[in-house]
């Protein structure tokens, strides 16, 4: 596993092991990493963070140093097993800062549990539409767990890696995120990963790209304050998903982050905190009321209103 400057602590609910970070005094944030990553992805910022907050940042189950079951590995899964997790640390109410597929975790939380949630963070989020790299396609496909298995043997698995670090190193945003997936690559070496991210995958993606959408939904998050992140050179997402969550939910805040990828708090850590903090900051949390919640369920989607207003920051 990738080593982290911070104590890993492990708590086990309904049989299976979870590994967390929790760092940090104040409001709480709950980072949700992406697929095939782990709490590490957030070493970068998670001392920034913590100077203002409470950071609690997870292990989902089937990732890092979480156990890897036969299990629920459904949106609705991971949701429930955030709310657990929190309940047993005692925490209350979180803002939900979910990255890639952790964005999807992170709108299926606050759907499930709006009387819990905040505020919402989606960075480079799953869930805005249909468009995904290929690489993640793939492992929808027949035969990925067997193949998979032969390109992470050792001889082979050193060589793929450090041939698409060496790539990842080069100066063009093309090649800007193929750093981050050696690790996820690499990942794939233990068998029990590969079923789960199997699992994990399948359930949101096919070979036309992603099924899950919260077109349909994104009405309720009117009185919930939501960021959007995204780095201008995704190669993974598109950036033009940012564009979309404006139109779901026209008072979000969309931020663009030049030179950066589908990492944007790796890219650019300090940028990425000030962020994160100035929308904390200058918003409320959401107040839950169900009899509100009642009548958008029965009224429906209301007619679209002006886009949210998309900022693009200059890096630091």
């Amino acid at each position: 596993m990738p080593s982290t400057p911070h104590e890993v602590q492990h708590v086990t609910i309904h049989g299976h092991r979870r590994a967390y970070v929790k760092v940090g005094k104040g409001p709480a944030l709950l980072l949700l990493h992406g697929l095939g990553c782990d709490h590490t992805t957030w070493e970068p910022v998670i001392d920034l963070l913590a100077r203002r907050y409470t950071v609690i940042a997870p292990d989902l189950l089937g990732h890092g140093r979480s156990d890897k079951p036969r299990a629920d590995y459904s949106l609705g899964g991971f949701a429930n097993g955030m709310r657990d997790l929190l309940t047993v640390l005692g925490i209350d109410q979180v803002t939900v800062v979910g990255h890639s597929f952790g964005g999807g975790v992170a709108m299926q939380f606050a759907y499930q549990y709006p009387e819990r949630t905040e505020r919402l963070v989606l960075v480079a989020s799953g869930g805005l539409g249909p468009e995904v790299t290929p690489a993640i396609r793939a492992v929808t496909t027949p035969g990925f767990h067997q193949v998979m298995g032969l390109l992470t043997l050792p001889g082979v698995r050193h060589v793929g890696k450090k041939g698409m670090q060496l790539l990842g190193a080069l100066p063009s945003r093309h090649a800007r995120d193929l750093g981050e997936m050696a690790e996820i690559y690499d990942s794939f070496k233990d068998p029990a990963a590969r079923h789960a991210i199997r699992h994990v995958v399948r359930g949101v993606v096919d070979w036309k790209g992603q099924v899950v959408t919260m077109a349909d939904r994104a009405y309720l998050t009117e009185e919930m304050p939501m960021a959007v992140v995204w780095g201008r050179d995704d190669t993974v997402i598109p950036v033009r998903h940012a564009g979309r969550a404006g139109e779901l939910a026209p008072r979000s805040r969309v931020e663009i982050i030049p030179n950066a990828g589908h990492f944007p708090h790796k890219d650019h850590p300090e940028r990425f905190a000030k962020v994160v903090h100035d929308f904390v900051r200058t918003t409320q949390p959401a107040a839950y009321d169900r009899d509100r919640v009642r009548r958008l369920l029965v009224d429906g989607r209301a007619e679209p209103t002006p886009l949210a207003t998309v900022t693009e920051i200059t890096s630091a």
